[in-house]
C-alpha cells in the first residue's frame, strides 16, 4: 500500500480480467471474445477514418453513432447513450442512478465488476441468491432498495431471464432505476429494449465487444428514457466529454449497419456452443442452459481447478472462479470450431486420465 493513496484507493479490491499470457501461444477461451473478425465494412470504415482529421477532437455527442443505434432499435436519439465500452457506461450508471441511502440489489453470482463499482461509489449492496440451478428469481427482488442491476444472460452462469420475468421485475420496482446489462443478449435472448417505452426507470446496456467482434474498439450502448439518458450525459460530461474516438465511432456505425454479417457470425457461435455443450455432456460434464457466447460446466468427479490447470498445461485457457458456490465450475468461451475441437479433445484426455 502506498503512502500516497487515498483511503478509498486503499480499500478497493479491483476487478481482475481474464489473463492475457505472453509466455506462449494458447487457445484463448477465457475472455468471451468473439472468435470471428469484425465486419469487413467496419474495418474499412476504421481505415478510412484514420486520416488527417485525427488531429481534431471527435464529436463529443457521438451523433452519428447515436442516430445509427436509435434507427437500429426504432428509438429516438434522446433515448440512446454511447460510451467507451459497456463497462464505462455501467460505471456512469452506478454514479447516476443508485441511491446510496438504500441497498443496491444484484445476484450473489454475477459479473464481479458490480461489487467494485458499488465500493467505488460508496453504495450499500445486498446480494440476492440465485437458486440451486443458478437461475435469477425476480420474485426475490421486492425488498425496498436503492436500485437493481442484473445481467441478462447472467455471467458467468450464462442463463437467460425471459422478457416476461424482466417485466415482472419492473412492475415490482417502479420507484428506482433498474439496469439490465445485456452484454450477451445477441446469442439467444430477446432484448429488454422493447420495454423502455413502458418503463421510464429501465436502462438497458449493451456492448459491441461480443456479438459485433469489436472488443478492441471499446464501444458500449445504453437505451432508456430521456430522463435516464440525460443523467448519463451529466455524469459523462463531468468526467470526459470525448469518450469515443473517431475510429471507434466510424467502426461502430458500420458494424451496426452490416446486419447480414452480424447474423452470420452470431449464428455460427450459437451452433458451435450447442455442439460443444452436447460433447461436454457426453464426457460426463453438466452444463447450464447457455444463451451466451460461453458455457458454464462442471464435472461430478474431477475438481474444476484441476481441469483448469490441466487445460492450461495443454495450451487451452478457460476461466476458473475460486469463490463459493461456483468453485467447481469452469466458464468456457466459444471459439472457432477448430479451437473447440481441440478443447473437447483436451477434456477427453483429462477425463480418461
Amino acid at each position: 500500500m502506498s503512502k500516497f493513496w487515498s483511503p478509498l484507493t486503499a480499500s478497493l479490491v479491483p476487478y481482475v480480467p481474464g489473463e492475457q499470457p505472453k509466455d506462449k501461444t494458447y487457445i484463448k477461451l477465457n475472455t468471451n471474445e468473439n472468435p470471428y473478425p469484425p465486419s469487413p465494412k467496419a474495418i474499412e470504415a476504421i481505415q478510412k477514418a484514420a486520416d488527417a482529421d485525427l488531429r481534431l477532437y471527435p464529436d463529443p455527442t457521438c451523433e452519428t453513432l447515436v442516430e445509427a443505434a436509435a434507427g437500429y432499435y426504432g428509438l429516438s436519439a434522446s433515448q440512446v447513450f454511447v460510451g467507451n465500452g459497456s463497462d464505462e457506461i455501467l460505471a456512469f450508471a452506478f454514479a447516476a442512478f443508485f441511491n446510496p441511502e438504500k441497498k443496491l440489489l444484484f445476484p450473489d453470482i454475477t459479473y464481479s465488476f458490480y461489487k467494485v463499482y458499488a465500493k467505488l461509489y460508496g453504495l450499500q449492496t445486498e446480494l440476492v441468491p440465485v437458486n440451486e440451478q443458478f437461475q435469477i428469481e425476480v420474485a426475490s427482488y421486492t425488498a425496498d432498495n436503492g436500485g437493481i442491476i442484473l445481467p441478462n444472460p447472467n455471467a458467468p452462469t450464462a442463463q437467460l431471464l425471459p422478457l416476461a420475468d424482466i417485466r415482472k421485475l419492473l412492475d415490482a420496482n417502479t420507484e428506482q432505476a433498474v439496469v439490465i446489462d445485456e452484454a450477451y443478449i445477441d446469442f439467444g435472448g430477446e432484448s429488454a429494449v422493447s420495454l423502455i417505452q413502458e418503463y421510464p426507470n429501465l436502462l438497458v446496456i449493451q456492448t459491441l465487444s461480443k456479438s459485433r467482434s469489436l472488443a478492441g474498439l471499446r464501444v458500449g450502448l445504453a437505451f432508456g428514457s430521456e430522463e435516464l439518458i440525460d443523467g448519463l450525459n451529466r455524469i459523462k460530461n463531468s468526467f470526459n466529454s470525448y469518450t469515443l474516438d473517431r475510429l471507434a465511432l466510424a467502426g461502430a456505425v458500420a458494424a451496426l449497419q452490416d446486419e447480414a454479417y452480424f447474423r452470420e457470425a452470431t449464428d455460427r457461435v450459437i451452433a458451435t456452443r450447442e455442439r460443444v455443450t452436447h460433447e461436454a455432456q457426453r464426457l460426463g460434464f453438466k452444463a447450464t442452459d447457455s444463451k451466451a457466447n460461453f458455457i458454464f460446466i462442471t464435472h461430478p468427479e474431477i475438481p474444476a481447478k484441476s481441469i483448469f490447470q490441466q487445460l492450461r498445461e495443454k495450451g487451452v485457457l478457460v476461466r476458473y472462479f475460486d469463490q463459493p458456490r461456483i468453485d467447481e465450475y469452469l466458464r468456457v468461451s466459444i471459439g472457432t470450431d477448430e479451437e473447440m475441437d481441440a478443447f473437447v479433445a483436451a477434456l477427453g484426455d483429462i477425463v480418461a486420465g
